[in-house]
């Protein structure tokens, strides 16, 4: 939905713009969800293969790109996906802690 956002691509500008949401809108959602992935599997207890924290990281990384992926690079667009991973990660893992029972982690994303 993002690069159907910019509502034109009458020139060649607004069609370069509109590749650039769809990548930065695909390479923020794949780093955190990988990073989270990887977060989960081999650093946060108890080490499992956890596929709807996948998800959700990719929701993550969704979430903090979309406001910006028309004017940021895709470099930059890979940093916010990684910062992404870990601000979700970070408040999944508080939830419990202030006894929050939220069954799908959607209030972390």
């Amino acid at each position: 939905f993002n690069p159907g956002s910019t509502g034109q691509m009458h020139d060649i500008e607004n069609a370069h713009k509109a590749a650039l949401v769809a990548v930065n809108t695909t390479i923020s959602p794949c780093i955190s969800g990988l990073v989270v992935f990887f977060i989960r599997a081999k650093v946060w207890q108890p080490k499992l293969l956890d596929v709807p924290g996948f998800c959700n990281g990719i929701l993550a990384g969704l979430v903090a790109v979309t406001g910006a992926c028309a004017t940021i690079k895709p470099w930059e667009s890979a940093i916010i996906g990684f910062v992404a991973a870990f601000v979700y990660q970070g408040a999944s893992m508080l939830l419990p802690r202030f006894h929050i029972d939220d069954v799908v982690d959607a209030f972390a994303v």
